[in-house]
């Protein structure tokens, strides 16, 4: 984005809540045309209204066919992309006493490789905008719980890391096509699925605020846009502890800290 209300041809998926529909409502204020996928075309339909900038794309991200579908769609009626917001995802935790890899692999289908599919369908979009003429975007939706380990996030935290990091490493490959790439890293923000939570969430912003922020970094090309920055920095700076220091603090905040730990060498 080159400006921050230059009209852009959008995508954006999770359109319909939390941090989503927050962003969703501010593009389409905006005047960009803005292409909106969620699974429920109802939820969709009264996002949109009667805004003639919007397309609804309504597709469930792990479907690997209809996402590539869906970019077919976009480069018929948007020819490129010039950003896309994969934002899309869910979140459960792991009980360790009762271990459950499904609920594992329903965490990893939307958050990693609903995100993969999207990189699929989008890049021969966002190389036709480059083509063009200009600087193509994307980004994705990770967590600040990719910069820590933490109890009972072994599913989501994971999921988190395992995107930031493919991220990352294709940023390097289309650096020299001149297409940017941006990891967006929100701590805790208020939404339905954060509601669900039984823990407390420090810090925690509205998805409203979070919004604001992300589309400033997105209008700036951030390569790391994280928010609030005293939580998330607290976690970069834990994250860079020892081991054995991580585990230590890990402990104190699971819920059984006070049974003996095992010894741990740093």
């Amino acid at each position: 984005m080159t400006a921050p209300h230059a009209t852009q041809r959008i995508w954006l998926t999770g359109a319909t809540s939390g941090i989503g529909r927050a962003l969703a409502e501010r593009l389409l204020a905006q005047g960009h045309r803005v292409a909106l996928s969620a699974r429920r075309p109802e939820a969709l339909a009264e996002l949109a209204g009667n805004q003639d900038n919007a397309l609804l794309l309504p597709l469930d991200v792990t479907d690997r066919q209809a996402v590539l579908a869906a970019g077919r769609r976009l480069e018929a009626r948007f020819g490129g992309l010039d950003l896309v917001i994969l934002n899309a995802g869910t979140c459960e935790y792991l009980d360790a006493r009762d271990f459950d890899s499904a609920l594992v692999e329903r965490v990893f289908a939307p958050n990693v490789f609903g995100a993969l599919y999207g990189v699929e369908a989008a890049l021969p979009l966002l190389r036709r905008a480059r083509a063009e003429g200009g600087r193509p975007l994307l980004a994705a939706t990770s967590s600040a719980s990719a910069y820590l380990a933490l109890p009972r996030a072994e599913a989501y935290g994971a999921s988190k890391a395992a995107l930031s990091y493919f991220l990352e490493s294709l940023r390097l490959d289309l650096a020299g096509e001149g297409i940017d790439v941006s990891l967006i890293h929100p701590g805790f923000v208020k939404t339905p699925l954060t509601d669900r939570n039984d823990f407390p969430m420090p810090m925690r912003v509205s998805a409203e605020r979070a919004a604001e922020t992300i589309l400033a970094g997105l209008a700036a090309h951030r390569l790391d846009i994280h928010f609030p920055r005293r939580f998330t920095l607290l976690l970069k700076l834990l994250g860079s502890l020892s081991p054995g220091l991580r585990f230590r603090l890990g402990r104190r905040l699971t819920r059984d800290h006070d049974a003996a730990p095992r010894e741990v060498r740093s």
